[in-house]
């Protein structure tokens, strides 16, 4: 596939992020995707993600977090990643208006970054639907200590793609959750998937764990636009 990647800049209070959009011919939906806690928007995993919604038809949005932009390690609190979150898919809709295709947005992203997603949306930021890559439910060995709160009042499409052997999503706990949201969460789990979704025993880039999440969610997106 030729490189058509396009890199951008955008601003989050004052500070601005890197962004990197691409796009196939006459793309039917496009989908804003966000890191996770410890690694950036180039993360071979995402680049791999992204490219194989590329392949599919999908027009693709990668930014980073302000923290990490400054080559911080510690994220960003709610309340500025959930800014970064706007002015993305602001910026993502922006593209999509240039280029005169008028698909749906979506977000997506892996661990942190899509839990940033649901909390944006909890507070009325626009999404076709959204895309957990791993949702972090709970801290490792802390099923107690549950990030589902804000979930239950969603009523846009979500895709939880989980695998079976995350530590961060206790799999009774997340199958309950997801129940108790109702029709708009669907759960599908990657079978002996960890947190980055690796399968022991399997020996694979993170490119190409990451692109094999693309059927998938370009499937949900497809069945729910």
């Amino acid at each position: 596939m030729p490189q058509t990647e396009t890199h951008l800049s955008f601003d989050v209070d004052g500070t601005a992020v890197s962004a990197a959009y691409d796009r196939p011919e006459n793309p039917w939906a496009t989908v804003v995707v966000a890191h996770g806690a410890g690694a950036g928007m180039e993360h071979p995993f995402l680049r791999g993600f992204t490219e194989a919604l590329n392949a599919l038809g999908l027009a693709s949005l990668r930014f980073n977090f302000p923290y990490r932009e400054a080559g911080r390690k510690f994220p960003d609190r709610p309340p500025a990643a959930i800014a970064t979150w706007r002015a993305a898919m602001a910026l993502a809709a922006e593209q999509g208006q240039a280029h005169e295709d008028a698909g749906p947005v979506w977000a997506a992203g892996k661990s942190f970054g899509g839990r940033m997603a649901s909390m944006a949306v909890a507070e009325g930021m626009p999404a076709g639907g959204l895309i957990y890559l791993g949702y972090p439910l709970h801290p490792p060995g802390k099923p107690d200590k549950l990030r589902d709160g804000h979930l239950y009042g969603l009523t846009t499409p979500m895709l939880f793609l989980q695998g079976t052997r995350d530590p961060f999503a206790t799999a009774e706990i997340l199958t309950d959750v997801v129940s108790r949201i109702g029709q708009s969460g669907v759960l599908q789990w990657v079978d002996g998937g960890d947190h980055s979704f690796a399968v022991a025993g399997l020996k694979r880039q993170a490119g190409e764990v990451g692109a094999s999440l693309a059927a998938p969610v370009a499937g949900f997106i497809r069945a729910n636009t």
